[in-house]
């Protein structure tokens, strides 16, 4: 087998999937990207539109889309479904007046044919602030227990520091059956 075989072999052995970083404005998503992608996180931004990196995690390739999360821009998110396998819904779990508006939008996801039976991993972000409500009660909030058509995983963190971001990303990958070491 040739060289060019030989890559041609590998590069069709290479797993890919898409993900897509959901949720209210400010939660979070442009920095757990961030993290995802292991870079510097200076200062964010609230994202108007899209972001989109492809990050490697064991051999796997991730196109990973962080779409806005302010009202205007939300209609714009069912555009990107198709390149959904799984969904990363992200909570600042600092803002509880806004867990109503979040478990409103949540609730409308699990509702779309074309992310239909795709697992969700809900970050309930924010947990190196004071006064931030627990993973517990952000499921809560979400209705997570009622979800039984997919599977889905709560995990606390914090995106600013990393602290809880790679045990959810290895849940999700083992949801979708695939490699989750490093």
């Amino acid at each position: 087998m040739g060289f060019l075989s030989l890559f041609s072999f590998f590069k069709k052995q290479e797993k890919k999937m898409g993900m897509l970083v959901l949720g209210l404005d400010n939660a979070g998503k442009t920095t757990i990207l961030a993290q995802l992608a292991d870079e510097e996180i200076t200062s964010v931004a609230p994202t108007t539109g899209f972001n989109v990196k492809t990050v490697q995690h064991a051999g796997l390739t991730m196109n990973v889309w962080d779409i806005g999360g302010q009202k205007a821009i939300r209609k714009y998110w069912k555009r990107y479904f198709k390149n959904a396998d799984c969904i990363i819904f992200v909570v600042d779990s600092t803002d509880q007046p806004r867990l109503e508006e979040a478990a409103v939008e949540f609730s409308q996801l699990l509702t779309e044919p074309e992310l239909k039976g795709h697992p969700i991993l809900v970050f309930a972000n924010k947990q190196d602030l004071s006064g931030a409500s627990t993973a517990a009660e952000v499921a809560t909030a979400l209705d997570l227990v009622t979800i039984s058509d997919r599977p889905w995983q709560i995990q606390g963190c914090s995106a600013k520091t990393g602290e809880g971001i790679e045990a959810g990303l290895q849940w999700l990958l083992k949801s979708l059956d695939l490699p989750t070491d490093k």
